[in-house]
């Protein structure tokens, strides 16, 4: 067996982990990060499938996201903004597909007053909301027991309007049906973003792209620890020692290659679906056990069609397309920096994706694409690259994008969800407040994570 000493180990080299290991070395402490997986990146991933590049995990920069935006400065990335000249495309109940400019869809004048409506509300909920701390609402308890459904219902009897305002929590970011999780839970959501408005408006939330992929992020974070980087290693077991007065008790890692590594501090790095893959020795106390059930991940297909040109443009159109009645309920011209070639990317979620997962690979990929040509025409059921990313089937990742809370969870355990354990801390963009579930809470995540074992390092 090896057998390795280090300050910290790192359990998960995305961009959390390497964050947290970079700032750490910096702070002068020793380190290794260990990943179950043969790759750095965690859900960021850019392969080549088929000759076309693809960004199978997360790939968009926001306005709001400064850590993220610090980071890929300090690194040296460039950016490039995501194509959005000439018209939208908005599916109604109707099945009539209705090209639009401007971020309100082209409903019923009754139906865009009701959506305005309930959006200005909904900012200003969502003003009052700290995003780190959104269980200290005065209001938290009550907004934790009514599901998001069920609260925009109880504003109005428009169903239009409803299935619209739901989506963007919904379908779009928690990915989970609108009746599985809390008022609460979606208002975090918006407010780490800044507002339910950014997070409703796509030129805001997917506002920027990484010139040759975001997982570069992670790489070249991971380039900078060298061999401090170790692939293919599963954690299985943490043995740790409570802190005692004379500070913290350390911990002893096993993974899979027999590999032991002796520690002051251990970071999990990774979703916390995946804490009980590891065996804690003593066990985690209750309050973790019981936390830990109450967290979830949501579950999305990323589609992505390549196609010999971007055929789109020609129609006018910017590729921007929504619809909370087609099995697509979005999609986007994704078409990478100075290619040829165009690529539309669209988002199957929730309980549509359990449902054309039941189907054989040629029907889900039929009615996929079939969903897309309602916004684009007939020409969308050609492409000449067609992947899915299924992050569902994943053994070190298990859904996506991110997981989030239960009915009345965020109140009762929020608190806690990043609290350390002794010498056991966590870091991840599922435990964030702002940049909640995207690259930008990992790596604030990973700051936080380092800066507390540093002071902790001190004492």
């Amino acid at each position: 067996m090896t057998e390795l000493t280090r300050d910290v180990v790192i359990v998960g080299a995305g961009a959390a982990g390497t964050t947290a290991a970079n700032e750490l070395k910096k702070a002068g402490l020793s380190v290794v990060v260990l990943e179950a997986r043969d790759r750095v990146g965690g859900r960021l991933w850019t392969d080549v499938i088929d000759g076309a590049m693809l960004e199978i995990g997360g790939q968009w920069v926001s306005p709001d996201q400064d850590a993220l935006k610090e980071t890929i400065a300090e690194l040296g990335l460039e950016t490039y903004s995501r194509y959005r000249e000439g018209e939208s495309v908005y599916v109604g109940a109707d099945g009539a597909s209705v090209r639009f400019t401007g971020e309100m869809f082209p409903v019923a004048p009754e139906t865009e007053r009701v959506i305005a409506e309930i959006t200005e509300r909904l900012d200003a909920m969502v003003a009052e909301i700290d995003p780190d701390r959104p269980w200290a609402h005065q209001k938290a308890a009550e907004w934790d027991a009514i599901t998001w459904d069920a609260w925009l219902r109880a504003q109005t009897d428009d169903d239009e309007a409803v299935r619209n305002l739901a989506f963007a929590t919904g379908s779009a970011m928690l990915t989970k049906p609108t009746h599985a999780f809390s008022l609460l839970q979606s208002l975090l959501m918006a407010a780490s973003a800044g507002s339910y408005s950014n997070l409703v408006d796509a030129d805001f939330i997917l506002d920027k792209r990484v010139i040759g992929g975001l997982q570069q992020v992670p790489l070249l974070l991971a380039e900078r620890l060298g061999d401090d980087v170790l692939l293919g290693h599963p954690v299985r077991t943490v043995a740790w020692s409570p802190s005692t007065g004379s500070g913290t008790g350390g911990v002893t890692v096993e993974a899979d290659g027999d590999l032991r590594v002796h520690a002051r501090y251990v970071i999990l790095a990774h979703a916390p679906v995946l804490y009980n893959r590891i065996s804690f020795v003593p066990a985690l106390p209750r309050l973790q056990h019981q936390m830990h059930q109450h967290i979830s991940m949501g579950f999305v297909i990323k589609v992505h069609a390549v196609y010999d040109r971007p055929f789109w443009r020609e129609q006018g159109l910017s590729g921007t397309a929504f619809s909370p009645y087609e099995l697509v309920h979005e999609a986007y011209d994704n078409t990478n920096h100075a290619d040829d070639r165009g690529t539309l990317v669209g988002f199957v979620s929730d309980r549509n994706a359990d449902d054309v997962f039941r189907l054989t690979p040629e029907e889900r990929k039929e009615r996929i694409l079939a969903s897309l040509s309602h916004y684009y025409g007939a020409e969308a059921e050609n492409p000449v690259v067609y992947y899915e990313s299924d992050w569902g089937s994943e053994e070190w990742t298990r859904g996506a994008y991110a997981a989030s809370f239960d009915m009345g969870g965020l109140h009762r355990y929020g608190a806690d969800v990043r609290e350390a354990v002794g010498p056991i801390h966590f870091a991840c963009s599922d435990v964030a407040g702002a940049g909640y579930q995207h690259v930008d809470g990992a790596i604030r995540m990973g700051r936080l994570a380092a800066a507390n074992i540093v002071e902790a390092a001190r004492r």
